[in-house]
């Protein structure tokens, strides 16, 4: 069934869309959302608090909390910056990574699912069309 939707609400179903795959993947791995998104921007990189503080839009008590969290459960780590130590990075773990690694896998199958009602082309399309408007939006 093919639906006409307003632009707002085609990207607002498409975000309620995503939200529920993310957060169904989150479940079956007893992570929340905002640790699924934490976890996204650690996979290939290390940041500082303050930076993962700026990604996520939170504040210093809440950031410290969700990596207090994360340690805990040894998907996270700390690491201490040699050439200034009041600054503290968060990296991800083998075992962080090996859990990013299933979920990545486990989000992309659904989406793959979701998506096969567009052909290559249009998934080619889709593709360009939203890297065009997230343009340099932070990842």
């Amino acid at each position: 069934m093919q639906r006409n939707l307003s632009m707002l609400d085609s990207l607002v179903q498409l975000s309620f869309l995503v939200q529920a795959i993310l957060n169904r993947v989150g479940a079956d791995h007893d992570v929340s959302n905002i640790q699924i998104r934490l976890f996204g921007i650690l996979r290939d990189r290390e940041l500082s608090m303050l930076q993962l503080a700026q990604y996520l839009n939170l504040d210093k008590s809440s950031i410290t909390g969700l990596i207090d969290r994360a340690e805990r459960r040894g998907l996270v780590e700390r690491i201490n910056v040699k050439h200034d130590r009041r600054v503290i990075h968060v990296r991800m773990t083998p075992a962080g990574q090996q859990l990013v690694q299933l979920a990545v896998r486990e989000i992309q199958q659904q989406i793959n699912t979701v998506t096969e009602v567009l052909s290559e082309n249009e998934r080619s399309q889709f593709i360009a069309l939203a890297s065009k408007i997230l343009g340099d939006f932070p990842k």
